[in-house]
């Protein structure tokens, strides 16, 4: 009675490891799998669009120092990000998209709040 169980823990422990090694392999991801968002300074318009539409209300219009002046641009809390893509759907300049990015594990939550200047 306890050496059939006591069997298949010898079996169990003797099987290789299956887990990934992270961060050297990376499961493969999906095609509509959306990741940290990538913004194009030079190409933004500042409508405020992605601002509005967002359902969370994650972000916020900040003023940035581009080569032609301040513009109000957007600065992004991942930490109340859906990954929704409204504000990549609604931008009329295409320059919010969201990547295949996954690396934004982060030890301070003040980490993930991505000014324009770290979105790029």
């Amino acid at each position: 009675m306890i050496l059939k169980p006591l069997a298949k823990t010898g079996r169990e422990a003797l099987k290789p490891p299956f887990t990934l090694e992270f961060p050297e392999e990376h499961d493969d991801l999906a095609d509509n799998y959306r990741g940290i968002h990538k913004l194009d300074i030079q190409t933004c318009i500042s409508c405020a669009a992605c601002a509005r539409i967002c359902p969370n209300q994650c972000i916020d219009m900040v003023d940035t120092f581009t080569d032609r002046g301040v513009k109000k641009m957007p600065e992004i809390h991942l930490e109340r990000c859906l990954f929704c893509a409204d504000c990549e759907e609604v931008c009329p300049t295409h320059c919010l998209v969201l990547t295949k990015d996954t690396s934004f594990e982060v030890f301070d939550r003040r980490d993930l709040v991505k000014r324009p200047e770290d979105l790029k």
